[in-house]
Parts: C-alpha cells; sequence; structure tokens
C-alpha cells in the first residue's frame, strides 16, 4: 500500500465562523482541511502511522488487545485528533479503511471526532469515497453527527452535490430511518440541506430533497430566506421553475417582508420576474413601506430655516 503525504483541499463556502489555524492565520471561509494528518507529522511519527496501517493490511492476523480489551491501533490519535481510520478515509488507502471499519462494527471508534469535529463518515463524503460511506452506514455509524460548522454528512453532500454519496446517505438502512431529522437540520449558517442544494443550483438533487419529504418552505435562520428566495437571488430560472412546479409558497416573506418577487426588483432575468408576477397575491407585489427618515415637522421647513435656527447666535459685523 502506497501512502502519499499531499494536502488536500475542498473549496466550500458555508465554513463562516472565521477559525483560526494552528499558525495563526485567519482560515478562509472557503476553505476546509482534509488532511490533518499525516502532512503535520514528524518524519518519526509519519513513520510509526505509516507501520500501523501497513500492519492493518486485509491479510493482517487479528490485532492483539491489552489488559482493558482495547486494541492499540484504535487509541492512536495524530496531533489533529484523527484516528488511524480517519487518516485511511483521508489518504485512501481503502484496504485499511475497509479492515478497521469491519473490526470496528457497533464501536465508539467509528464516531470518533478529529478537532476539527469530522468523523469518518465526514471524510468518507469529502473525499466521495460513496464504498466507504456505506460501509461505515452498515457497521453502525452515527450520520446525524455534525462537524465544528454544524454540518452532517448529508449536509456536506448536497453542498458538494455528490450524486453518489447523496445516494448512499439516503438509502442505506440506518440514515434513510434518520432522512427526516437530518433534512430537516439546519447547519450553523441556519441553512439546511434544500438550502445548500439550491444555492449551488442542483436541481436532481433538489428534486430528490423534495420528493424525499424536505420542507420546500423552509426559511433560513438567518433572514427567513425560503429556497424559492435564494433562486432568485441567484437569478436561476431553471430552479425557479422547478420549485414552483413543486409547490414552492410565492407568498412567503422574509423575516423583512419581502416575497421571491420582491427580489426581482433591479435584476436582469425578465422571465423571472414575469414568472412570479402572475403568481404572487396583488397585495404582495409592491415593496414593504419604508420609515421615512424625516418627520413631519422637518419635511415643512427649508434647509434656509433650518440653518438659521442651528445658528442663530452667530454675529456678522457686530450684529446678530
Amino acid at each position: 500500500m502506497d501512502l502519499h503525504r499531499t494536502r488536500i483541499l475542498n473549496h466550500m463556502d458555508c465554513n463562516t465562523d472565521g477559525r483560526h489555524s494552528k499558525d495563526g492565520k485567519v482560515k478562509s471561509f472557503n476553505e476546509e482541511r482534509l488532511d490533518s494528518g499525516l502532512d503535520s507529522l514528524k518524519d518519526e511519527e509519519y513513520k510509526v502511522v505509516a507501520c500501523e496501517l501497513e500492519r492493518l493490511r486485509v491479510d493482517c492476523p487479528p490485532q492483539q488487545r491489552d489488559e482493558c480489551g482495547n486494541e492499540p491501533w484504535k487509541e492512536q490519535v495524530s496531533e489533529d485528533g484523527d484516528t488511524l481510520l480517519h487518516l485511511a478515509i483521508i489518504h485512501e488507502a481503502k484496504d485499511c479503511a475497509r479492515k478497521m471499519i469491519e473490526l470496528s462494527c457497533n464501536e465508539p471508534f467509528l464516531n470518533q471526532h478529529n478537532y476539527q469535529r469530522q468523523t469518518p463518515l465526514h471524510l468518507a463524503v469529502i473525499t466521495e469515497q460513496a464504498e466507504i460511506v456505506e460501509r461505515l452506514l452498515k457497521a453502525g455509524c452515527d450520520p446525524t453527527l455534525v462537524d465544528d460548522s454544524g454540518n452532517t454528512a448529508l449536509h456536506i453532500a448536497c453542498r458538494k452535490g455528490s450524486l453518489t454519496c447523496f445516494s448512499v446517505l439516503t438509502q442505506t438502512q440506518g440514515c434513510s430511518t434518520q432522512l427526516p431529522a437530518i433534512m430537516a437540520t439546519p447547519n450553523y449558517s441556519g441553512q439546511n440541506c434544500l438550502h445548500l442544494v439550491s444555492i449551488h443550483g442542483f436541481l436532481s438533487l433538489v428534486e430528490s430533497l423534495v420528493d424525499l419529504g424536505a420542507d420546500i418552505d423552509a426559511q433560513e435562520q438567518c433572514n427567513g430566506r425560503s429556497p424559492l428566495h435564494l433562486a432568485v437571488d441567484l437569478q436561476n430560472l431553471d430552479l425557479v421553475l422547478l420549485l414552483v412546479s413543486k409547490g414552492a409558497n410565492v407568498n412567503s416573506l422574509t423575516y423583512g417582508g419581502h416575497t421571491p418577487y420582491h427580489l426581482t426588483y433591479g435584476r436582469q432575468n425578465a422571465s423571472i420576474e414575469r414568472e412570479l408576477y402572475e403568481l404572487t397575491a396583488q397585495e404582495l407585489r409592491e415593496l414593504p413601506d419604508s420609515e421615512s427618515e424625516d418627520s413631519e415637522e422637518e419635511e415643512g421647513q427649508s434647509d434656509d430655516e433650518v440653518v438659521t435656527c442651528w445658528y442663530d447666535d452667530v454675529q456678522w459685523n457686530g450684529c446678530h
């Protein structure tokens, strides 16, 4: 088995908590570190990890247990909190990952977090290893666990548009029974799975989630936008038409009182405006009234009168 000490970066949009990396620099909100282990290990530590992974090849004998019945390889953790299973998944050492999963069925080891609160299931989805995702689920891992951005594995599959991982997560027994709760749960940015696929314009996943029972009118926690609001914001006509055909509420209001049609104001896509105009209730077509910045008294005064009032003690050539 070949091990490669490479850095894998995945660009995503939802990591907005401004966390700091170990070198003190602020991480970009659209970057997520995946290889939180081997790349940061010292040479001696790397050799130990590589040796342990090599010992776990498919043809290796059962591992010895300590006095408490624990297998020592399950206790090893890198300086970033990664277990050997995390590392095997990150570096796509699939034989090792399969063997460790097989030896850990229904054990807490399968749900262990690293220091970014990523479980092996999170990493399997991020690296798009659908086979490992399925093995983890069948071995009893918990699909409801969230990372440090509040994302479950399904949230990540939706954000990445990973059709294969999405299919495994929604169809494999163990995850599918908890699917309604997972779909409805927002991450720490206030977005659920349907919001994420809408933002990225993954039409097939939008349709699949709605067919699976996701709330098509669910509102973002931060501002109350529904998927249809997001589609208009993104000027995605195909997504607007899909959501409308699936029964999205065109009269849904954000927390600021705006319908999806209101968001067409000043936008270039006239087709979206026409589509929503006829469907939106007549009384909801006008933008909500804004509060006047001037009082009635101020509106009745001229600029000269206001200035005179402010500076009535100024003297010019000895006179007021």
